[in-house]
C-alpha cells in the first residue's frame, strides 16, 4: 500500500527558509516520477517542481530561483527546500505520486507566508 506523508509545515515570515519532507512508504522514489504541489486558499493545486524518477526536476516559473528539491533514496524522502518565501506562497503543500494507474497523495502540510 502506496503512503506519502508530508511534514515540515508551518507559519513562516516573509523572507523565511522552509524546508518540507515528503516520506513514502510502499513506493520509492527512485521507481516513479513525483511533484510537490500547492493549493492557495479558494484555488485549485497546482505543481510546483516536479521531479523524475532519473532526479530530473521542473519548476513553475513562480517558484524557480527560490525553491529546490532534493532525494535521499535510503530514507526514502524528497525534499522540498525554499531560501526565501513570499506571502503568494501560502498554502497547503502536498507530495503525489503517479503509479500503476493511480494518483497518490500525501495529507498535505499548511504554509502560511505572514508577518
Amino acid at each position: 500500500q502506496v503512503q506519502l506523508v508530508e511534514s515540515g509545515g508551518g507559519l513562516v515570515q516573509p523572507g523565511g527558509p522552509l524546508r518540507l519532507s515528503c516520506r513514502a512508504t510502499g513506493i520509492s522514489f527512485s521507481a516513479v516520477n513525483m511533484g510537490w504541489y500547492r493549493q492557495a486558499p479558494g484555488k485549485e493545486r497546482d505543481l510546483v517542481i516536479g521531479f523524475t524518477s532519473g532526479g530530473t526536476a521542473s519548476y513553475a516559473a513562480s517558484v524557480k530561483c527560490r525553491f529546490t528539491i532534493s532525494r535521499d533514496n535510503a530514507k526514502h524522502t524528497v525534499d522540498l527546500l525554499v531560501n526565501s518565501l513570499k506571502p503568494v506562497d501560502t498554502g497547503d503543500y502536498y507530495c503525489g505520486v503517479y503509479a500503476w494507474g493511480d494518483n497518490y497523495w500525501g495529507q498535505g502540510t499548511q504554509v502560511p507566508v505572514s508577518s
